[in-house]
């Protein structure tokens, strides 16, 4: 079946997503919005694909970021690009903004999942237009739409949100987003077997949208705890060939 299109039998419908990211994370900071993610896309448990983005501008003003099916994110995006598209066409100088296509993403996603054809992700959508004020949403499988000052999917929904509830702040500068948003993907990457040491920050601002070079986290494996000999038994300590 084309991507996209409605099956009448269940048993043709995307069931479980196969190729997926991880944590996707969106801070606003006192000037404008950060988003980051890995450049990790696993199929199933094994890391294959490792220098993939899952980040995408959007229109003029707009960053998206996806958990979860790579695909349907592709799929997503290319919905989004048509609207840019018309966008342009038009020539009349007027393009979308963060709201618009936030508000048209959460219908998409809410249609597919009335139809039992899900687009098995998680978005964060993130843009500034002009002098309005920064824009951050949150947008999900089931059509669950909100807008927040800081939002984390996937694994970070557990691990990431009470970092940010703890540390994030109104007046927060980019430079102290930046470090937030690499200790809560510091932590994902300790803890969530999906995620990898290598990101992308994403900022948005009045000036418009960029989407920085992957970076490799600081990591450490040397802690004494986890060095020390782990539980043996007799079986283990004999030669079985």
């Amino acid at each position: 079946m084309a991507p996209g299109t409605y099956a009448v039998s269940p048993a043709e419908h995307t069931l479980n997503p196969v190729v997926t990211g991880s944590t996707t994370i969106g801070v606003k900071y006192n000037g404008g919005i950060l988003v980051a993610a890995d450049t990790l896309v696993s199929y199933g448990n094994y890391a294959k694909f490792k220098g993939v983005s899952r980040l995408k501008q959007v229109g003029k003003y707009t960053i998206l970021g996806s958990t979860g099916e790579y695909s349907d994110f592709q799929h997503l995006g290319d919905l989004v690009d048509e609207l840019d598209l018309e966008d342009f066409l038009q020539d009349d100088g007027c393009y979308m903004g963060p709201r618009q296509y936030a508000s048209y993403i959460g219908r998409v996603m809410y249609n597919r999942r009335s139809k039992f054809n899900p687009l098995f992700n998680q978005f964060v959508i993130a843009g500034q237009k002009g002098a309005e004020k920064p824009y951050l949403a949150y947008v999900d499988h089931q059509g669950t739409f909100y807008e927040e000052d800081f939002i984390a999917t996937g694994f970070g929904l557990h691990l990431a949100i009470p970092l940010l509830r703890n540390e994030w702040k109104p007046t927060i500068t980019k430079e102290e987003a930046v470090a937030l948003i690499e200790k809560c993907l510091r932590v994902c990457f300790y803890r969530d077997c999906k995620a990898y040491n290598r990101i992308q920050i994403a900022c948005v601002d009045e000036s418009g949208t960029s989407i920085g070079e992957p970076k490799k986290l600081d990591d450490f494996w040397r802690h004494p705890d986890w060095l020390k000999p782990g539980l043996q038994t007799s079986s283990m300590l004999t030669d079985t060939w």
